[in-house]
């Protein structure tokens, strides 16, 4: 790639199988020659049905699955890293400076409060704490979190509340890429208008994002370009 090129994302030629142990070691093809790119200040949706494969390209961007075939391809400062290819030392770091993720569950810490949790988030991409903590606060009132709950671990919150965790959770860092599992979700309209402006302001700040929506009217407004995995399907 030139040094000026806006690419941020680049999958290649990308395979996936999974080994079903329970089932004698079967091999099930999953994705294979997965090809597409994200530019700096773009959304890329992820449509197709169910099954199609859409949470598993996010998790092999992520480095939670392993890739048979392929280049994942991601902007790593003034040069490129292959998560494909990188090892969990390098996924880690990654992880905590350049591809940030909104899962659709919420693993936490146990007895941790909810600000800490999101302010973590913030603190391990490099902000100093006292503005990890304001930053963290700023989120979980957007996205309607009474501040009476902040202290407290966010396995006692309801699973909307939950979900609001774990968006503030992923947006309170600024990782240059962003992937979101089905974000909005569940949500009332209020919280869905927060995490399209959330999205919105990243876009604007020059980040690559890739999403998962079902919801079709938050992916008219968020998407530049959406492609279609079942295309994918092995």
């Amino acid at each position: 790639m030139r040094a000026d090129d806006s690419t941020m994302i680049r999958l290649d030629g990308v395979d996936k199988t999974f080994i079903m142990h329970l089932r004698a070691g079967a091999v099930l093809p999953v994705l294979r020659a997965v090809k597409f790119e994200v530019n700096a200040g773009e959304c890329l949706v992820l449509d197709g049905p169910s099954g199609s494969g859409k949470s598993s390209i996010l998790k092999m961007i992520f480095g939670n699955y392993r890739v048979d075939a392929g280049s994942i391809l991601v902007r790593d400062g003034d040069g490129w890293s292959d998560v494909a290819r990188a090892s969990p030392r390098d996924v880690l770091r990654l992880r905590r400076s350049v591809i940030g993720y909104v899962s659709q569950f919420l693993r936490t810490i146990p007895r941790v409060g909810a600000l800490d949790v999101v302010a973590a988030s913030a603190r391990d991409n490099g902000l100093e704490a006292a503005t990890a903590r304001a930053r963290a606060a700023e989120l979980l009132a957007r996205l309607g979190i009474p501040e009476r709950l902040w202290q407290l671990p966010p396995a006692t919150f309801s699973g909307g509340e939950q979900q609001r965790i774990n968006i503030a959770r992923g947006f309170v860092a600024t990782h240059p890429v962003l992937l979101l599992d089905e974000p909005t979700a569940s949500l009332d309209k209020k919280n869905r208008a927060a995490v399209i402006d959330f999205i919105r302001q990243r876009k604007r700040s020059g980040a690559a994002l890739i999403g998962i929506f079902h919801d079709d009217d938050v992916k008219r407004q968020v998407a530049d370009n959406s492609i279609d995995v079942s295309r994918f399907r092995a």
